[in-house]
């Protein structure tokens, strides 16, 4: 995702996007909750911003596990899952 030619109002908007697409492909109805209880999104848009390196910043919703990058928002696996596979 590119999010550096984009404003900081329309980054933010377009993180909070991409990480409810993914809450809901994982069957997560985006009804049931509310992301600013698990997550504060400007201080997450700020440490992708502003960061030197790639930050990781992991955070639960639900039960599903997010893992977000400058760049990226992935669903994160349990170890237990991914060690039987």
């Amino acid at each position: 995702m590119e999010r550096s030619s984009a404003s900081r109002d329309e980054q933010s908007t377009e993180l909070v996007v991409e990480i409810v697409d993914t809450l809901e492909a994982c069957g997560l109805d985006p009804y049931s909750y509310q992301l600013y209880d698990y997550v504060d999104i400007e201080a997450l848009k700020q440490v992708c911003a502003t960061s030197s390196g790639n930050p990781e910043v992991r955070f639960t919703v639900e039960g599903i596990r997010i893992a977000v990058t400058p760049d990226t928002v992935t669903v994160l696996l349990d170890e237990s899952t991914t060690a039987s596979e």
